[in-house]
């Protein structure tokens, strides 16, 4: 890594400052929250205004909102987006930390596909597919991305008197028991499939959101029975969600703390 230039660093420390609060400052709020000297921050100012990456608030004199050229290269960036491609390469670095099988996928109708995956290392592992779909019910993933769901689409995807499929013995099939674990999985913010699609594996997941807050994937991990325990659960669930955040954070979306 190259030596980074102090004027350079210094106009992006300002403009990430807009991204907090109201999104409104002035000069006199950049140099407090900066430590900057005012000459400086004055100099900074003048420059990104002139190029329209920060325009002044109408009304109110001396302060400045984001202008347009940040939400074009926003805009530019997003066009390049693709979230196989991401999810692929967030899932390695999971399944890296881990060494079990990552998956991400998108919910179509009432199933899942898997649009990316990256395999344990372990001779025994899950045996599945970029591509593959199964029903979302089954699926830590797909109960992750049904629970993400508005009400009233939920409803219409999955009416009361939905007849849900059973793939193991543990699968839920009553629209009920599946309405209830939704709700939970709603609190808890992360799902947890105990061999309801391969009797052998279980599974955690957590919602991957877009840049306006949307859940439009999930990331899961799967391990093998052998491999699974309550301890480990609670860090494959911390894990999940961290991938799904990085995931998240690179399709553009920003947790508000």
């Amino acid at each position: 890594m190259g030596r980074l230039v102090p004027a350079v660093t210094r106009a992006l420390d300002i403009l990430e400052l807009f991204l907090d609060g109201d999104g409104v400052l002035s000069a006199p709020d950049i140099v407090r929250r900066l430590q900057l000297p005012r000459t400086t921050v004055h100099e900074l100012v003048t420059t990104l205004a002139a190029r329209k990456y920060i325009v002044p608030v109408t009304g109110q004199p001396g302060r400045y909102r984001l202008g347009v050229r940040p939400y074009q290269l926003g805009a530019r960036y997003a066009e390049y987006l693709d979230l196989a491609a991401e999810g692929q390469q967030v899932a390695r670095t999971v399944a890296e930390t881990c060494d079990e099988t990552v998956h991400v996928a998108i919910l179509e109708d009432t199933d899942v596909i898997y649009i990316a995956k990256v395999d344990s290392t372990h001779a025994v592992r899950m045996v599945s597919a970029a591509g593959r779909r199964l029903p979302a019910h089954c699926t830590s993933v797909g109960k992750m991305l049904l629970a993400s769901l508005p009400e009233r689409e939920l409803a219409a995807r999955l009416p009361d008197d939905a007849g849900l499929a059973a793939m193991t013995p543990n699968s839920i099939t009553d629209p009920a028991a599946l309405r209830e674990a939704l709700a939970e999985i709603r609190a808890r913010g992360v799902a947890v499939e105990s061999r309801e699609s391969n009797p052998d594996v279980s599974c955690v997941a957590a919602p991957v959101r877009d840049r306006t807050g949307q859940v439009v994937a999930a990331l899961s991990i799967s391990v093998p029975m052998i491999r699974w325990s309550d301890d480990r659960l609670a860090e494959l669930e911390q894990l999940a969600a961290k991938g799904a955040d990085d995931l998240s954070e690179r399709l553009g979306h920003r947790r508000v703390s």
